[in-house]
């Protein structure tokens, strides 16, 4: 594989030893598969972000930390390295570290690491439990700052959350579904990936706030736990399906809408109304199609820049701003759909 960087450069992306990235290199062996792999992503990230390398100024590894179906994980990729020539003239580099799903144990095995090797921050999405909690204060207690990236983790010592309100994002939902619903009769499936995820509880609060205040005599049904991914969402939805006949609109507040969808398809049921979050590359097509109704959408580039400059402002590279204001939920139809997405 060819390449313009250094090997120093390499071993530092991919947080791995010289004598390893040389070996993976030269081909002699004795790595395992999945190190071989951490070299190569690393020079691929290197190679994406080769003009902000060249860039002069005080550079700033950051390590993005996240938990996250692989339709997020891509966009949170591309808005962060989109945002990254227009931080210079700092430099900043980061390292991936994404799964979709896995025991809480890996995502803490993955911070100590970077506790131990150092970084100049840490961009998180995590649960919100105390294993996750505790992580964050050894990489703090390390001199690492912590920023939670969607979904916050308050009790952490993190040094700022960037997202928007998830409360208002889940009132804002209900009121949509109510308003779109009208006088026709029908109960309300919401949809969580894990009951783990603090925005997700704090969306869930919001929507349920608002439809009990306004919308009482419909029944909200929830099913949680298919972790956003579509192998694990449908059996969940068609099993709710099932055993309500009454259901006729979906919040979707932690993703897998496309079996979502199909689980109404296959038993011949009508979704009247279908609120989701995130212009990822699923639900832009979805909303193109007209399968979704509307999607509660926040700019990520706008969020991962915010945190980069907590990050700075940190080590003293900004000055000192302002508590970090919640992002501008913006709701989007087929018919207001920004010129860039994600699909």
């Amino acid at each position: 594989m060819g390449h313009p960087f250094p090997l120093r450069e390499i071993a530092r992306q991919a947080g791995l030893s010289e004598a390893t990235v040389d070996r993976v290199l030269n081909g002699r062996g004795g790595v395992r598969e999945s190190t071989a792999r951490e070299v190569h992503r690393a020079i691929a990230d290197l190679d994406r972000q080769r003009t902000q390398v060249r860039l002069v100024g005080r550079t700033f590894m950051v390590d993005i930390v996240v938990r996250a179906p692989e339709r997020f994980t891509t966009a949170v990729r591309a808005a962060l390295e989109a945002e990254l020539p227009a931080l210079h003239p700092a430099v900043v580099r980061s390292r991936f570290h994404f799964r979709e799903t896995g025991p809480v144990a890996e995502q803490v095995a993955t911070l100590d690491r970077i506790a131990r090797r150092g970084s100049q921050g840490v961009i998180l999405k995590a649960p919100d439990v105390p294993e996750i909690t505790a992580a964050v204060g050894r990489l703090i207690a390390a001199g690492i700052p912590v920023v939670t990236l969607v979904t916050d983790l308050p009790a952490s010592g993190r040094l700022a959350y960037v997202g928007i309100d998830n409360r208002a994002a889940g009132a804002t939902a209900a009121y949509l579904t109510g308003q779109w619903l009208g006088d026709r009769p029908g109960n309300v499936l919401t949809s969580l990936s894990s009951g783990f995820f603090r925005n997700e509880e704090e969306r869930e609060m919001g929507f349920r706030s608002v439809m009990r205040a306004r919308h009482p005599q419909r029944t909200l049904v929830e099913t949680a736990e298919g972790q956003g991914l579509d192998a694990t969402q449908y059996d969940l939805v068609r099993a709710a399906l099932e055993r309500d006949p009454e259901i006729r609109a979906v919040y979707s507040i932690g993703g897998g809408n496309n079996a979502t969808l199909r689980a109404f398809a296959d038993l011949g049921r009508e979704c009247a109304v279908f609120v989701a979050h995130d212009l990822d590359h699923d639900n832009t097509r979805l909303l193109r199609e007209h399968r979704l109704s509307a999607v509660l959408h926040h700019d990520l580039r706008h969020d991962l820049r915010e945190a980069c400059h907590e990050v700075m402002r940190h080590h003293g590279a900004l000055p000192p701003a302002g508590p970090v204001l919640p992002s501008a939920i913006q709701v989007v139809t087929p018919y207001n759909m920004p010129t860039t997405t994600a699909g």
